[in-house]
């Protein structure tokens, strides 16, 4: 058992690391699990856990970001009435929520239309190193392009609602391909249309609570909740890793790009991208 838990640790660590990073958490785990295997847990577990494990790096954005997205206020000033059951609901966060809501609706459509479809054709090595590589290259060249121009929308409540839709768009590339990176492609997305760095930032954390949640239940109801009880320690520690290694990552992001580009990711990206594909072209000659 204690060979499983470090290996569930160290799978805590790449989602906690990985999720908030555009750089592809999903991707990541399936590069790992290629090396690392769990000997204690059956295939459809591990097709779970590498979903269910991101409801901890979830936990981190709610601690981090808990004074912005509670809509529950006594300032009757902030409430989107002043008596009544809507005085006690920040109208400001309300309307944050309603564009979180509107951008989820692609991916929250298409993934549960044609979840198992994209999962049998584009979860592979081959799939995750050109999506690495591809948008390895985007941020390289939104970055190049946004250079000397200043952001137009520097605050949440500065994005509109079909900026949220466009967002969510960019969001179901990720659903779609694996390596692509939901932060990654929600980021590419909200700097496209003159978000700034830490706003298309702060917006992709937001969105993730409930995309990764919504996730997170689906892969469980497939599942069964039919657990052994290695698996539920190893899916616990998991998540606790996760969400601890979040907090700390997700600071450092936010204060990384108040004075750096992200082109440093797109880099990794393409590097670690060249790597896979030459690595498995090689095993599989």
């Amino acid at each position: 058992m204690l060979v499983e838990i470090l290996k569930s640790t160290l799978f805590g660590i790449v989602e906690g690391i990985t999720e908030w990073l555009p750089i592809s958490s999903t991707g990541h785990l399936i590069l790992v699990e290629q090396f690392i295997k769990f000997k204690q847990v059956s295939p459809e577990f591990w097709n779970m856990f590498q979903v269910v494990i991101q409801f901890g790096a979830i936990l981190a954005v709610v601690l981090l970001y808990w004074n912005k997205i509670w809509p529950i206020t006594k300032n009757k000033e902030k409430a989107l009435k002043s008596t009544g059951i809507l005085s006690y609901f920040d109208k400001n966060i309300m309307i944050l929520w309603a564009k979180i809501l509107v951008a989820c609706i692609p991916a929250a459509v298409i993934g549960l239309l044609f979840d198992d479809v994209f999962e049998a054709l584009f979860y592979n090595p081959f799939c995750i190193s050109l999506a690495l590589i591809i948008f390895g290259i985007a941020f390289i060249v939104i970055e190049n392009l946004n250079k000397n121009k200043k952001s137009k929308k520097e605050e949440n409540n500065q994005i509109t609602y079909k900026d949220a839709v466009l967002i969510g768009f960019f969001q179901l590339l990720a659903a779609i391909f694996p390596g692509t990176s939901r932060s990654g492609a929600t980021i590419i997305g909200g700097l496209l249309i003159g978000l700034s760095r830490p706003n298309a930032a702060e917006f992709t954390f937001y969105l993730a609570i409930p995309t990764m949640l919504g996730a997170s239940l689906l892969k469980l109801v497939k599942f069964g909740f039919s657990f052994t009880g290695i698996e539920i320690v190893v899916l616990l520690v998991g998540m606790v890793i996760s969400f601890i290694v979040s907090v700390v990552v997700i600071k450092f992001l936010m204060n990384y790009i108040k004075k750096h580009n992200f082109k440093v990711f797109g880099y990794y990206r393409i590097i670690l991208g060249i790597i896979v594909l030459s690595y498995f072209f090689l095993v599989n000659r």
